[in-house]
């Protein structure tokens, strides 16, 4: 696995050891502008600190004592928005959750929009701009067919306007509301009482610019082609999200569910999502390390291959930096947690705050397009007219809708490839990068070690040490040391030998008492495997020949 872990100082949140921490299911967003206002309502609260992702569609939220997790609920419904808690822990004889996969696919209500609305609207689009199809009555053929499409495909947009005006807020959805609405309302006004339903109107394709009183000019192919084009975007963004969000949990499968936590001299069981930058938390044999952290206590080693690559184990020791995930192979460490959670990065930032801002902009723009030429006296039909130009040119904003989704795309897709990407913000920070280094173990190769040749010195037998190291190695799960046995299967065509007294030196390897049988007699063997430091401990000096 090759990994891109570029330092920024926005890869950690960290708060305060005291603070409590709870993630949240956020339901109803649209747009990036929902999740910016959740965040500020939330944010309001006293002691409350609140990252609410779109594209995650979850709400990262640090709280001090005094606040219940109901209340931060009932912020986010007071805001227009649903919000669940998550699930308690489940019993060890619970059955296993519903995968993402057997679940109902939640674009399914989206796509029968998206293919209603493309089959209606593709012949209001090709009547409108195609003069030579224009035939008689035509205009009111295209009301018929894109009425539905404005009112029932573009159903979600009206929703999301409605709950966010009773709220007193503005999303990308009023605008996509507003835009084709008034695109629909003032073509009817057009059929019925301009001079647009007359028998034989043509509405020609010009590239030329003419004032006029838009009286007899209608924009259902505008309000139908906008609909269909932000449907198909939502479609494709939810399917990516999901495609995505599948392989990022599985990729979070693979760390800590729950950590032992150090308190007044007590171990503590507790949920992942509930450790703070500056616990102390106990890691025992065989466990993943919940976060990152510096080792405080306890030597061992740790197998970050599924961050590396390398399937050695690295020696840890107080002081020592370890990567949450990695799993700790021999002895109790003790760890304060240095890293939790991820942050933002700086262009979804950037695009929470336009988006925040933009929607009113663009209406207030649109009054002031209105009052600007009822003011030059040019009539309210064309003031009309421009004012629901403006509307209709910004309804489509996509840098709300794709900042987020491109990066949730970007790590989950890196996440299907083997990369490990830590965050968005790491993601954008690649920008910079122009080399590349990779570990070429588990990288580039198999991960698998193989003996290549055995060396031994002078007057000694290869096969017969071969033998030897190979039989007390292969009750080591370290990776040279299966290297080393399974060569030593593969050349001994009889079996290994039998070992007694078999012990595994911590970082230095292993020693054991092989008995062999030699001419009808049980030989025994003291055999020593590992580093040098090993064998100069049992005052064992190696030849000059294999230094």
């Amino acid at each position: 696995m090759s990994t891109l872990t570029p330092e920024s100082p926005d890869t950690a949140v960290t708060v305060a050891p005291e603070a409590l921490r709870i993630e949240l299911a956020i339901g109803g967003m649209t747009c990036a502008s929902c999740a910016n206002r959740i965040e500020r309502k939330l944010n309001k609260m006293d002691g409350v600190v609140a990252t609410v992702n779109y594209a995650t569609e979850k709400a990262h939220v640090e709280y001090p004592e005094g606040v219940e997790p109901d209340a931060l609920v009932a912020t986010v419904e007071a805001a227009g928005y649903t919000a669940t808690l998550p699930p308690p822990p489940a019993a060890p004889d619970a059955p296993a959750p519903v995968s993402a996969s057997e679940e109902a696919d939640p674009t399914a209500s989206l796509r029968q929009r998206l293919l209603v609305s493309t089959v209606l609207a593709v012949p209001v689009v090709v009547v409108s701009m195609v003069p030579a199809f224009q035939f008689t009555y035509w205009q009111w053929l295209a009301l018929v067919l894109a009425a539905p499409v404005v009112v029932w495909g573009a159903w979600p947009f009206h929703r999301a306007a409605w709950v966010n005006l009773r709220h007193g807020a503005a999303t990308m959805d009023t605008l996509v509301s507003v835009g084709t609405l008034a695109a629909l309302a003032w073509s009817l006004y057009a059929l019925v009482w301009g001079t647009a339903g007359i028998p034989g109107m043509v509405h020609p394709f010009t590239l030329t610019v003419s004032r006029g009183g838009g009286a007899g000019q209608i924009y259902l192919e505008v309000a139908a082609g906008v609909t269909v084009f932000v449907l198909a975007g939502r479609y494709a963004e939810a399917r990516s999200k999901r495609a995505a969000g599948a392989a990022l949990r599985a990729l979070l499968e693979m760390g800590a569910k729950d950590v032992a936590v150090l308190r007044d001299g007590r171990e503590e069981r507790i949920p992942v999502a509930a450790l703070a930058v500056g616990d102390r938390f106990v890691v025992r044999p065989g466990e993943k390390i919940a976060t990152d952290g510096t080792v405080d206590d306890g030597t061992s080693a740790v197998d970050a291959s599924m961050l590396t690559g390398e399937p050695v184990p690295v020696d840890v020791q107080p002081g020592s930096a370890v990567v949450g995930g990695c799993v700790n192979a021999s002895g109790r460490l003790v760890v304060p947690a240095t890293r939790v959670g991820t942050g933002k990065a700086a262009v979804q930032r950037l695009a929470d705050r336009v988006s925040a801002v933009f929607v009113p902009v663009v209406i207030a723009l649109a009054v002031a397009t209105l009052g600007f030429w009822i003011g030059t006296g040019d009539g309210l039909a064309a003031a009309l007219a421009a004012a629901v130009a403006v509307l209709i040119i910004a309804c489509p904003c996509a840098l709300g809708l794709a900042t987020p989704t491109a990066l949730l795309v970007g790590t989950g897709r890196g996440a299907q490839l083997g990369v490990l990407i830590k965050g968005p913000e790491v993601l954008e920070s690649t920008r910079r990068v122009d080399t590349v280094v990779l570990d070429k173990t588990g990288t580039v190769t198999t991960g698998r070690m193989e003996l290549v040749d055995t060396h031994v010195a002078d007057g000694e037998d290869p096969d017969e040490a071969l033998r030897m190291a190979g039989a007390v190695e292969d009750g080591s799960e370290h990776p040279i040391a299966r290297a080393i046995a399974d060569a030593a299967r593969a050349a001994d065509g009889a079996g290994l030998p039998g070992v007694s007294e078999f012990e595994a030196v911590h970082g230095l390897g292993v020693r054991g008492v092989v008995s062999d049988l030699i001419d009808n007699r049980v030989v025994a063997h003291a055999v020593l495997v590992g580093r040098p430091a090993l064998l100069a401990a049992h005052d064992i000096e190696l030849p000059d020949s294999l230094v």
